[in-house]
């Protein structure tokens, strides 16, 4: 295999601008072929990001002889179908995050991979953007001394009832389709870097209530977790403060300083060491699975290890069920 040729399963909201493009700009990468159930925004993605071939049919697009790779960008719910089709038709999978609806469906994909000697990484596309690559290189280098813990806050208002009826919004408040509501969402990418700078987890736990009411998933999860390397992380998830009141943080604390930090919002990196704090910044990502996806094409070509493997994956899903008390 000399060159990536891409299949995407799902062509939704997020493979517009966060991840197709790039598929067509990383080097020994190109699209060839996109699936929706609803033919004509198939047909539509298909010739708005000119791809030479769409499907219906997701079967018919894993068995297209000229893919070679598939991007699963589907809801949760049809993860492990999908990503175990994939590897059983002898291909390579980049799934998008959460990596399924619960850790016992992560494990089957990942007993999949194995199975079949196949290929599976977990779109954590953090991992590879400059800014959180250089908040784990701030660690690495005790650049704030010996880390002692972190802290994770997301707040946000309530969805409205109008943005409730809209496709893209309400599936990801859906328990069947997403495994839970917008912390099962966003959080992953959160819970992934925990794991990415600060290894094994010894123990987790964590609580979960539905306060607003709006929708049946959760909408406030709280979770401590406490790794084998001594760090402790606590977090807290409301999706239904007010306005007013909405908030994106992560605090690193070390025995010389603090990071600050976030993950949703462009904003700089905050090192305060002594009262003495350095702004560090990064400019925005026009793709940002760009990073990400040149990493998996080298790892899909022998040429690199595995940015984000199946394993690691269960394991976030592992804090997700933690937290959520399955």
């Amino acid at each position: 295999m000399k060159k990536i040729k891409w299949g995407i399963i799902g062509c939704g909201d997020v493979t517009e601008l966060k991840s197709g493009p790039a598929f067509n700009k990383v080097k020994n990468s190109e699209l060839v072929a996109v699936m929706r159930r609803d033919a004509a925004k198939a047909e539509d993605y298909a010739k708005r990001h000119q791809v030479p071939k769409w499907y219906t049919d997701a079967y018919e697009l894993i068995n297209d002889n000229n893919v070679n790779a598939i991007y699963v960008a589907t809801p949760p719910s049809s993860h492990e179908e999908y990503t175990v089709a994939v590897l059983k038709a002898g291909k390579p999978v980049y799934v998008e995050k959460p990596m399924s609806v619960d850790a016992k469906s992560a494990i089957n994909m990942m007993k999949a991979a194995q199975q079949t000697n196949g290929k599976v990484v977990v779109a954590h596309y953090r991992r590879a953007q400059p800014l959180f690559r250089k908040i784990k290189q701030l660690i690495d280098d005790k650049a704030i001394g010996d880390i002692r813990f972190a802290r994770l806050s997301i707040c946000k208002r309530s969805l409205t009832k109008e943005e409730l009826n809209i496709e893209k919004t309400a599936w990801r408040v859906d328990p069947v389709l997403a495994g839970g509501g917008l912390f099962n969402d966003l959080s992953p990418h959160q819970l992934d870097m925990m794991y990415y700078f600060f290894g094994a987890v010894e123990k987790a736990y964590g609580f979960s209530a539905n306060q607003g009411g709006s929708y049946n998933a959760d909408d406030i999860v709280s979770g401590n977790i406490i790794f084998t390397s001594g760090v402790l992380v606590s977090g807290i998830w409301c999706y239904t403060v007010a306005e007013a009141n909405e908030e994106d943080l992560c605090e690193i604390f070390g025995s010389k300083g603090k990071i600050t930090f976030r993950f949703f919002e462009h904003q700089p990196i905050m090192v305060t060491i002594e009262g003495k704090e350095e702004k560090i910044s990064f400019d925005a990502l026009q793709h940002v699975q760009q990073p990400m996806i040149e990493q998996v094409v080298n790892y899909f070509l022998d040429e690199a290890p595995n940015p984000c493997s199946a394993q690691e994956g269960v394991e976030v899903m592992k804090l997700i069920d933690q937290f959520t008390m399955k």
